[in-house]
């Protein structure tokens, strides 16, 4: 593979422009389809199998008017008992009569005929039906739900419209721009040159460019969730960056040790594109490893942020070397230039300046003073009491991982003062929090009879149910088939209780004979949802491990090393989990991070972020262990390998893992809680996982594993295909062309 990206290296190099304009062309030819072809994206999360999907499609098909998205307007008057008065009244209708007459909406209950009056004469709830499902509801219609009742606010009324249907695509602004800043900054600082810098991130937004493009041309023929082009942004400028980092920091040293333009860039392509490819691969099989959860939402989101990861990689082999060919020596600071550090090559293609050897005595002595070497000294000299400190303090921030728990978003969790959060603190005030989460119960069979002796019955059963504050009388549809009663618990959609309320319903209507009794409604499709996900996180977290292991075992031919990084990856995500725990469930620092109210974490977060780390994780065990192994194969010490490794590698995958820090945590300003709790985490975990387990935990450990780091089975080392990640088939081609004599 290092030949084969050699060569693509230089040939990219000498096609320089035709490379550019391809990408240009791919770029303006997707960012045109996406334009005329987006589609709308979900914010749904469907759960095909579960009982509370099946209630879901079932009204669909026989009971529509109830299937479409619901609201609910909650008002609250100057004064209590003022909804009595003849004014309250009739300014309460007035509100009722403007909400059932706005676009795509069916029709509003008058809280007086449904009784949704509070006890104090204060607070009143409007009930809207929405003809089609919350993803069908446009922006126009939402925007003029929203404003429903502005007359009545002239008057010091309170009126909150809210509800599923003012679910919206998360807002990507500003604030994720600080952090692609952050990222030019450390480019600056690590290369020293504006060129190399600006190079870097040019050829990274090319390539989120392209992804996201490509991601949203297909939106129109494929449903993405909100969430999907979020992650996708996310991790397309995160591993561009860096992959792009990476190559052009290799190619530097190679101009600096003498080596042309040409050679430099085949050189640094056919060894860091080696691991570039792999490390892309391997985010890539993990992102895709979502779709074996058989979760529709999940795999879209996996599928989609894996694509814009493959196309990082192939503009990292590509486009990256055609740009270091405009660059030049540019990349370089200019004191290297004017100081005649680099050692004079001839011109490119020639022999003589593809000759590493011909240049090497002109080639300025490495420096080992650097923080690197310092800290690759410090760490294997003092490796047991650092693996055991690491090890504690790992330990501790694990703590709350075992209290985490997992629901779909609600309201009450929103950013303070935005409309789903008015309407949900205004119904909790004057109702409660059951009123926030109401549940459904779909009651049906062949024929009208059955039905209405079954739905007595079935609402007799829930109403004895512990936690059940309310049973509404049963709605039919036109056969009189289908029945449905809404559930009112006295528990909020994301308490304990409500999710024990949930089972406790299920179990005493399971014995209901001469029909089918369904419960659903948005709380019970998150309960199922999340029950779903944490069934199904040992299952790939164990796919995931072992899928370490073996890569691991191709590339570095060895059985400890992999198993060392796969307990090494454990540690990043118990630790980032707990310390996601304690930050956006129990609230600890919340204030740090912009979060009004700690809640449950979204129920996919844990598995996107065992794919997601697992793969950025074994970027960095591959960009240090490999230089290693590399030393270790031609002559150094096992100790010595070590150091030599971190002290090359250290700089670089410091800056990387900067760089993915503030690109994730760029995210974590803005308002919606399940991007800023998915940004945290992924920054988190990568702050992790670079400087504690990478750059601390793996050294001390090889220093300890000395030689037997290395061990492997000579019948397990014949079978295993050689996939030649750190070059050596690149350095027997390299010699063959190297003329005698020199």
């Amino acid at each position: 593979m290092a030949t084969l990206l050699y060569r693509l290296g230089r040939a990219s190099l000498r096609h320089r422009r035709l490379v550019a304009v391809v990408w240009l062309v791919v770029l303006v030819g997707l960012g045109i389809a996406a334009a005329t072809l987006r589609g709308p994206t979900a914010s749904n999360f469907t759960m095909p199998g579960t009982e509370s999907q099946r209630a879901i499609d079932l009204l669909a098909e026989r009971f529509p008017a109830a299937s479409g998205a619901t609201g609910t307007i909650a008002v609250k008057a100057p004064a209590d008992g003022q909804l009595a008065t003849p004014e309250g009244q009739a300014l309460v209708k007035q509100v009722t009569q403007e909400a059932a007459t706005l676009p795509g909406v069916v029709g509003a209950v008058d809280p007086y005929q449904s009784q949704a009056i509070s006890p104090n004469g204060r607070y009143a709830l409007i009930q809207v039906q929405f003809a089609g499902r919350a993803d069908d509801v446009t922006d126009a219609q939402r925007d003029a739900y929203e404003k429903v009742g502005e007359q009545a606010e002239a008057q010091g009324w309170q009126i909150a419209p809210g509800g599923e249907v003012l679910g919206g695509e998360p807002e990507v602004g500003s604030t994720e721009a600080l952090g692609v800043l952050v990222a030019a900054i450390v480019l600056v600082i690590t290369f020293g040159s504006l060129v190399a810098a600006g190079m870097t991130m040019l050829n990274a937004l090319i390539g989120v460019g392209v992804g996201m493009a490509g991601l949203y041309a297909l939106s129109g023929t494929i449903e993405l969730t909100s969430t999907a082009p979020i992650l996708a942004l996310m991790l397309g400028l995160a591993v561009g960056i860096d992959y792009s980092l990476f190559i052009t920091s290799r190619h530097r040293q190679h101009l600096i040790e003498g080596l042309s333009p040409e050679e430099a860039v085949g050189r640094a392509v056919g060894t860091a594109g080696s691991a570039v490819v792999f490390a892309g691969a391997t985010v890539v099989i993990a992102l895709a490893g979502l779709a074996v959860v058989d979760i529709p939402f999940l795999t879209v989101m996996g599928l989609a942020a894996a694509g814009t990861v493959t196309v990082a990689v192939l503009v990292a082999i590509t486009l990256a070397p055609a740009l270091l060919g405009f660059a030049g020596h540019r990349v370089l600071p200019r004191r290297l230039r004017r100081a005649g550090s680099i050692a004079a090559a001839p011109a490119n293609g020639s022999p003589a300046g593809d000759r590493a050897g011909s240049v090497a005595a002109e080639a300025p002595a490495e420096d080992r003073s650097g923080f690197g070497f310092r800290w690759a000294h410090l760490v294997t000299r003092l490796r047991v009491p650092v693996i055991l400190v690491a090890l504690l303090g790992l330990g501790l921030l694990a703590v709350p991982a075992p209290d985490m728990r997992l629901a779909l978003p609600d309201a009450s969790t929103a950013a303070a003062g935005s409309p789903a959060r008015l309407n949900n603190d205004l119904v909790r005030e004057g109702f409660g929090p059951g009123f926030t989460g109401r549940l459904a119960v779909v009651v049906t069979s062949d024929s009208p009879q059955a039905t209405a002796a079954a739905a007595p019955q079935v609402a007799k059963l829930v109403q004895a149910t512990d936690g059940v504050l309310a049973v509404a009388p049963p709605q039919t549809d036109p056969t009189g088939r289908t029945a449905l009663l809404g559930v009112i618990p006295r528990s909020g959609p994301t308490d304990e209780a409500t999710e024990e309320l949930v089972h406790d319903i299920r179990r005493q209507v399971a014995g209901v004979d001469g029909a089918d009794v369904l419960l659903t409604g948005a709380t019970a499709i998150g309960i199922d949802v999340s029950e779903k996900l944490s069934d199904a996180l040992p299952v790939y977290l164990l796919l995931v491990v072992g899928l370490s292991i073996l890569l691991l075992m191709l590339v570095f031919r060895s059985i400890l090393v992999p198993v060392k990084a796969a307990l090494g990856f454990l540690l990043t995500v118990a630790a980032t989990f707990g310390i996601t725990v304690a930050v956006f469930q129990e609230g600890t620092l919340a204030g740090l991070v912009g979060l009004d109210t700690p809640g449950p974490l979204v129920s996919f977060l844990p598995i996107l972020l065992i794919g997601i780390l697992f793969g950025l994780a074994m970027d960095y065990e591959v960009f240090l262990v490999s230089r290693m192994r590399e030393d270790y194969v031609h002559g150094d010490t096992a100790r010595q390998a070590t150091i030599n490794g971190m002290g090359h590698g250290a700089r670089v995958v410091t800056a990387a893992a900067l760089i993915m820090i503030s690109v994730f945590g760029g995210f974590v300003f803005l308002d919606d809680p399940v991007i800023k709790s998915m940004g945290f985490a992924l920054a988190a975990g990568v702050a992790i996982d670079a400087f504690v387990v990478r750059m601390t935990i793996v050294p001390a450990v090889m220093s300890l594993l000395n030689t037997a780091a290395w061990w492997i089975p000579r019948w397990l080392d014949r079978i295993l295909p050689n996939v030649d990640v750190e070059g050596e088939g690149l350095r027997a081609h390299l010699a063959d062309k190297e003329p005698a004599g020199v």
